[in-house]
């Protein structure tokens, strides 16, 4: 994994605009109409190709797919990063009720379950805002059904993996580069679906592990860098009703950290990277658990690099965790210094000020400029694009300052 060795690296978290061609097509796929599959693979490898191109000219030097591989149906999609998993999984059928349709669960000391979506601390506190399609945090069109575990858990996606590596590979070497990312979603977030097959909650995540390290392999096999995307991390914590103590929040969560570390076994950690986010809705995130609580149960997950949030407004202030968080001397952090929370566009100087606060506390060498979270389906493409273009500047103003 190249690291800021001359000058401040840049990359992003994921998920870009995908083009309109592309989202009728997956609209059409999705809702079973008859499709030509050899058009709609060309046009894929065309968009691909065409992201990354794209990403090289904004100044982006560790690309991504754009995680268009992740079918999105939509122009505004919170969820493809998660849901694409769920037709890569044996043993998984649909027809449950969907993460906001589901009943209400309330947790006890010691005793965690997770609620559903709608039922959230901060959707509860703020349901009128978030009922009001007009209010600015609407999430797009939300499904009624989802999926449901009704077998073991296997891996079902090699076709579907492969495919992603072929076209990403073959757009890195058309643009003439050599490193590229792709992401895959931790089986801590993955498993986060219905079961009635599972009688253990253990078993269930644990199987889940062991069906997406296929996927985590087959990236790395092919030469790429891993993303691992684990935003229940910090998430899960608004998912529990009432609020938990944070001993019993730290133990849960641990559970599903060793539970991917055991996925990650054997695999190199020098190409593997780590996105913890508190969910890339639009809505106030008031009930967001503080970094400083979770940045050791981070850090606790075998990876060379570790991206978070650090540009949006409720998250920005701590950057100051890493004045005390000690950060191993082999690895490195891809702070988010241009959100995907605000239409607004950052102003270079701000996101080389963002940089250098921490460059400046964990070494220049050691921080990869990044995004909050990804910019696909959170905010329009001409904007996305603009902020990756302000995020290259702002890198480069503070190459300046910090090797001169």
């Amino acid at each position: 994994m190249r690291t800021s060795t001359d000058h401040i690296l840049t990359t992003h978290v994921g998920s870009l605009p995908r083009p309109d061609d592309l989202i009728a097509a997956n609209r059409a796929r999705e809702a079973g109409e008859a499709t030509d599959e050899a058009r709609f693979q060309q046009m894929l490898r065309a968009a691909v190709a065409e992201v990354v191109r794209a990403q090289k000219d904004a100044g982006i030097d560790v690309p991504g797919d754009g995680e268009f591989g992740k079918s999105m149906g939509h122009r505004v999609n919170y969820g493809a990063w998660w849901s694409y998993a769920f037709g890569r999984l044996g043993g998984v059928e649909f027809g449950a009720p969907g993460p906001y349709g589901r009943t209400p669960r309330r947790s006890r000391p010691g005793e965690i379950v997770l609620t559903s979506q709608d039922d959230r601390r901060d959707r509860r506190r703020f349901a009128a805002a978030y009922g009001d399609p007009e209010s600015g945090v609407s999430m797009g069109p939300r499904p009624a059904t989802g999926p449901v575990c009704t077998g073991k858990l296997s891996y079902t996606g090699q076709r579907a993996v492969a495919a992603d590596i072929a076209n990403f590979k073959a757009a890195l070497a058309a643009a003439g580069l050599t490193e590229g990312f792709m992401t895959a979603v931790a089986p801590g977030t993955a498993y986060r679906f219905g079961n009635v097959f599972y009688k253990d909650d253990a078993e269930f995540l644990y199987d889940c592990a062991e069906a997406m390290r296929e996927e985590y392999r087959a990236i790395l096999d092919a030469g790429l860098v891993l993303q691992l995307d684990d935003p229940s991390t910090a998430t899960g914590w608004d998912m529990i009703n009432p609020e938990p103590t944070l001993e019993d929040y730290k133990k849960f969560t641990m559970i599903r950290i060793e539970a991917l570390n055991h996925a990650l076994r054997g695999l190199p950690q020098d190409r593997i990277r780590y996105h913890l986010c508190w969910g890339s809705w639009h809505g106030p995130h008031t009930t967001d658990i503080a970094m400083r609580d979770i940045v050791e149960v981070m850090l606790a997950v075998n990876a060379q690099a570790y991206s978070f949030e650090a540009g949006n407004v409720r998250h920005e202030h701590e950057w100051k965790v890493w004045q005390e968080a000690k950060l191993p001397s082999d690895k490195i952090i891809l702070p988010g210094v241009v959100s995907h929370a605000t239409n607004v566009v950052e102003h270079p100087e701000l996101v080389a000020d963002r940089i250098l606060r921490f460059a400046n506390l964990v070494g220049r060498e050691r921080v990869v400029a990044s995004t909050d979270c990804g910019l696909g389906g959170r905010v329009h493409p001409q904007i996305a694009w603009a902020k990756l273009e302000a995020l290259a500047q702002g890198a480069a103003l503070a190459t300046r300052q910090l090797w001169r």
